[in-house]
């Protein structure tokens, strides 16, 4: 049985509106967002009660992650921690979203679909990288053949009009407004969702990293689409922020378990996805700086190196190793980027209600 927790709701994905010209908010805002956050406190518990027999199923079957040979010395004791954990804070979402908040929505349908076609992917990948595998995870060319489908899937849906699909085409543009690009938008939500998914997976290198700058990024636009009206997103958004809470009880240094591509893969990609439904999606890159940072920094190193044939532009990519080797702990790496996370992530909320 499925319950609507949110009366306000409209059935189907509302117009998304210009947040410089929303001064008011409706009238049961108070309460979505009470609901909202009574999601997430459920989805922290939720989590936190699910995750230890989770976390022995994945010991028993000794899922245990196997450590980059080239990586820093220090992350060779991770080696056979278990891994795949993302399945602890994505089974809670799941649940949630499909008892309390999907309810015959198109837009909770493409946001869940997102999250678990992506998570299918990132177990895929997991499940052929364990210690003992000979192939060492999935090829990078077929998992990217993967993303692309299911991301072009995801920008048709957002674009395509009522029934089809959602009917979004706009920019927010922060100081000039709402700017309607047409099917530009597939392309360019397909590229963020794949981005995306692919620079939360590289973030996912140290414990609490990945999972906590998601975190802050997810509140950011559950405070964005909290501002618009849109209680779905920002049910949907704050469950996530809960979950994510209950992970990091078991991910905190020195982790019990990592979240692997299942998480990782999903994370990145529901992100994208909720930024490009609220309209601000144009914020993604300051919401979600500290991931731009950690893909980016991982293109111009292979870049460099093959112009300079042999030569490397950081100590070691993604960029978080690369602050380990010049002599930074893992826990000041990741508390540092943490910080970097929640200022771009209230610099981005900022952005959107000018």
């Amino acid at each position: 049985m499925t319950i609507d927790l949110f009366p306000g709701a409209l059935s189907g994905f509302p117009p998304v509106p210009n947040l410089a010209q929303a001064s008011l908010l409706p009238t049961d805002a108070g309460n979505n967002m009470a609901a909202s956050l009574g999601l997430s406190g459920l989805a922290f518990v939720l989590t936190l009660l699910m995750g230890r027999p989770i976390l022995n199923y994945l010991r028993q079957r000794k899922f245990g992650k196997q450590v980059r040979a080239d990586g820093p010395t220090t992350h060779l004791v991770k080696t056979g921690t278990p891994t795949m954990g993302g399945v602890i804070f994505l089974v809670p979402i799941v649940i949630l979203t499909g008892l309390f908040n999907v309810y015959g929505r198109l837009s909770m349908l493409l946001l869940i679909g997102v999250l678990v076609a992506a998570a299918i992917l990132g177990a895929l990948d997991d499940r052929q990288s364990f210690i003992g595998s000979a192939k060492g995870g999935m090829t990078a060319r077929i998992k990217m053949v993967w993303l692309v489908v299911f991301g072009l899937v995801a920008a048709l849906i957002l674009h395509l009009p009522d029934p089809y699909g959602l009917g979004l085409q706009d920019i927010y543009v922060p100081f000039l407004g709402q700017f309607d690009i047409g099917w530009l938008y597939v392309p360019i939500a397909m590229v963020a969702i794949i981005g995306f998914a692919n620079a939360v997976n590289l973030t996912d290198g140290l414990d609490t990293l990945a999972a906590g700058t998601a975190a802050v990024a997810f509140c950011s636009y559950g405070i964005i689409a909290f501002v618009q009206g849109q209680v779905g997103v920002v049910a949907f958004c704050f469950t996530i922020v809960g979950a994510l809470m209950g992970f990091l009880w078991f991910n905190a240094f020195p982790a019990q378990v990592f979240m692997g591509d299942v998480g990782s893969l999903a994370l990145g990609a529901a992100l994208a996805t909720a930024a490009f439904m609220t309209g601000q999606w144009l914020l993604l890159p300051i919401v979600g700086f500290v991931f731009v940072c950690e893909a980016v920094s991982v293109i111009l190193q292979v870049g460099y190196f093959k112009l300079t044939k042999g030569r490397r532009l950081f100590k070691m990519t993604p960029l978080h190793h690369h602050f380990e080797v010049i002599g930074w702990s893992e826990t000041q790496v990741a508390m540092r980027f943490w910080m970097v996370g929640m200022i771009c992530g209230l610099l981005g909320v900022a952005l959107a209600l000018l």
